[in-house]
């Protein structure tokens, strides 16, 4: 098209093929038509000796019969005319006939290996480059299609997918501010202009419906339990973070919120790993050898801690304390290897509890000598006991003191087991009365 070239720069004409550009000249090129070239027009710094270029189309590319002009003519007629109006492309281009237009056009542009192949290795990189980004994103799949008002047409908000709307609109009933709106010849500037006015307001709202509706397509939020399904392989905290940024997915992307979202699940990775690597620095551990040791030996210490917990819980429902302080003692004696204490009845024929066997309980090495012998009387596991005296000494540091009815409140075991832990914790200086 002589419009898309430069004019000359000597009679400012359109260009039309061939014609002459400086070879010498340039950036921008130095376009002369074929009269004022054969005139030796000078302009500035271009001479007239200059080596120069002709301009034309006149040559093949495709076709020995098809001139790169008549190419460039029958592209433009198709896209004019539409693909299969041969007819009217061979109007347009004037040279050639519809057989001629239609088998060129479907030999070189269509069935050409060459355009195939290359078409192929542009779609190739570009799932390439998809690849390489870091979180892909794959648009909604499409929804299920539930039947109406079952309990998933109510997860999905009324979304029927077959007309990709919602029973219930956002702003359901925005339609009714125009109900009663009737433009009239008679009305005045004012009423016309407050009726447009309604009816911009009206399409504000339409805009603002259309965008929450791209927005929900776009993060495919229809397909709710599929989302929450991928919602949990994240950790717990970055459950939370997702929950409370779900609202910041109107401003960003559905690509650049999922970005956001995973760039802070890597960091709590990160920084979890960091941690336990600082914890294994703390150890005096330099290999990862010995971490995996300290790992096995540190899991085994909390599971014995979690049963001791476990443990300590129940006695405080079970309301023989007596018989079960007795399991425990014949247990810890089976594990030692010892004979199990048989109880020694009593002249009133009531059987009196022997001292608790110590041995082989958890906790046991943590006690001094009295305190063995409080929870051997008691008959109290060590675990339990140390439990109750940090409970006692914590509330007594606050407290600046501490009554029994306190002790007992805090400690939910037999009344005068608190009692006598009680009188020894203050008899030992642990705490004080208040």
């Amino acid at each position: 098209d002589p419009f898309d070239k430069p004019p000359c720069r000597g009679c400012s004409s359109y260009l039309t093929e061939p014609y002459v550009k400086c070879a010498e000249c340039g950036p921008p090129p130095f376009l002369l038509c074929l009269q004022c070239f054969t005139r030796g027009f000078e302009y500035k710094k271009h001479q007239s000796d200059h080596t120069y270029e002709i301009m034309t189309s006149d040559f093949p590319v495709l076709d020995p019969n098809w001139t790169a002009q008549e190419e460039m003519a029958l592209l433009e007629a198709v896209m004019d005319c539409g693909f299969g109006n041969w007819q009217d492309v061979a109007n347009q281009m004037c040279t050639k006939s519809k057989e001629e237009c239609e088998k060129h056009y479907m030999k070189h542009f269509i069935n050409n290996p060459l355009f195939a192949s290359t078409l192929l290795n542009l779609k190739q990189a570009e799932e390439a480059q998809h690849n390489e980004t870091a979180i892909p994103f794959h648009p909604a799949d499409d929804p299920p299609r539930p039947t109406f008002d079952s309990l998933l047409s109510r997860d999905m908000a009324g979304y029927m997918p077959a007309r990709a709307d919602f029973v219930e609109e956002f702003d359901n009933y925005a339609e009714w501010d125009l109900r009663d709106i009737d433009f009239v010849e008679d009305d005045s500037d004012i009423l016309h202009a407050l009726k447009i006015a309604v009816v911009d307001i009206y399409h504000s709202r339409l805009k603002e419906r259309q965008r929450r509706k791209k927005i929900i397509r776009d993060h495919g939020l229809i397909n709710l339990r599929k989302f929450q399904i991928l919602e949990r392989r994240y950790p717990k905290e970055v459950q939370d973070l997702y929950e409370t940024m779900r609202r910041f997915a109107r401003i960003l992307g559905p690509v650049e919120h999922d970005k956001f979202i995973e760039s802070h699940a890597l960091e709590f990775e990160l920084r979890r790993e960091i941690k336990r690597l600082q914890e294994y620095r703390a150890a005096g551990i330099t290999n990862f050898c010995s971490a995996r040791t300290y790992d096995h030996l540190k899991k085994t210490r909390d599971e014995e801690r979690l049963k001791r917990t476990m443990l300590s819980e129940v006695l405080q429902y079970i309301q023989d304390s007596s018989a079960c302080q007795q399991w425990l003692s014949r247990q810890a004696d089976i594990d030692s290897g010892l004979t199990p204490t048989v109880p020694v009845p009593s002249n009133s024929g009531r059987r009196s509890a022997p001292p608790l066997n110590l041995t082989g309980l958890p906790g046991t090495e943590k006690l001094n000598e009295k305190e063995k012998e409080l929870c051997q009387m008691v008959r109290l596991v060590p675990g339990a006991y140390l439990e109750y005296k940090a409970a006692l000494v914590n509330e007594c540091n606050k407290q600046g003191g501490l009554r029994l009815a306190q002790a007992r409140a805090l400690i939910k075991i037999d009344v005068n087991k608190t009692r006598k832990i009680y009188d020894f914790l203050i008899r030992e200086g642990y705490i004080t009365k208040a």
